[in-house]
């Protein structure tokens, strides 16, 4: 695979979250073997992460990036933070929207804590796995603007792993290209070229809560175990 793979350009939904991962180990079957790590972002992308680390026999792990949402619409990425408290900011959307420093001050606190409040819930069930010197396959259930992605690229980069390559479902060209420059090698699965919303292409994309989440984290802890 080099550097930047994009599969197809169908508009077509996955079934589910799960069946994005396997799709994704379908085509990363290279990482069996190698003492991988299957990094994936919650809530839904721990999800694929499952599916995927199963598929290609690796470890799997979380990491928790936070997106800043824009003034008035928070579900707008004007950049993301990273559980090692690393920024990435998208500065010409946050000129163009006038975001002044105070504001961007009050949500990177209450991302960061939102950070905290994770890793004490999720880190009493599973461990974080040390990275360095590791395979790290970091994975979510798709990228729009791509900067919640970015912060855990970042954050991973940050470990000294061996290699880092990114694995994605679906998402647009532009971020696409863009993360892989941060990446030693992506692999996106779908890139339509009309890209819309995330969850368009699911059939199944139903929010993934906190339960749900443990309870991936505890099917984790058992494979850890495993002799």
């Amino acid at each position: 695979m080099g550097k930047l793979q994009i599969l197809s350009r169908s508009r077509e939904a996955f079934r589910d979250r799960g069946e994005a991962g396997r799709l994704l180990g379908n085509e990363l079957k290279t990482l069996a073997g190698k003492h991988a790590v299957v990094v994936g972002i919650p809530r839904g992308g721990m999800v694929v992460a499952l599916a995927l680390a199963q598929a290609v026999d690796a470890d799997m792990d979380l990491i928790l990036s936070r997106k800043l949402g824009a003034p008035g619409n928070e579900e707008l990425a004007i950049g993301a933070i990273g559980e090692h408290g690393n920024l990435y900011m998208d500065e010409d959307l946050v000129e163009r929207l006038g975001v002044d420093a105070a504001y961007l001050e009050k949500v990177k606190q209450r991302q960061l804590e939102e950070i905290a409040r994770r890793q004490e819930l999720y880190r009493r069930v599973l461990p974080k796995l040390p990275l360095k010197g590791r395979v790290v396959c970091l994975t979510d259930d798709g990228i729009a603007t791509g900067a919640t992605f970015q912060a855990a690229l970042w954050a991973i980069r940050q470990e000294q792993p061996k290699k880092l390559l990114a694995a994605i479902p679906v998402g647009p060209e532009d971020t696409v290209e863009r993360l892989a420059k941060d990446a030693d090698q992506m692999l996106c699965l779908k890139s339509p070229p009309y890209f819309d919303a995330v969850g368009r292409f699911y059939r199944d994309f139903d929010q993934v809560d906190d339960d749900e989440l443990l309870n991936i984290l505890r099917i984790e802890q058992i494979r850890r175990k495993r002799p």
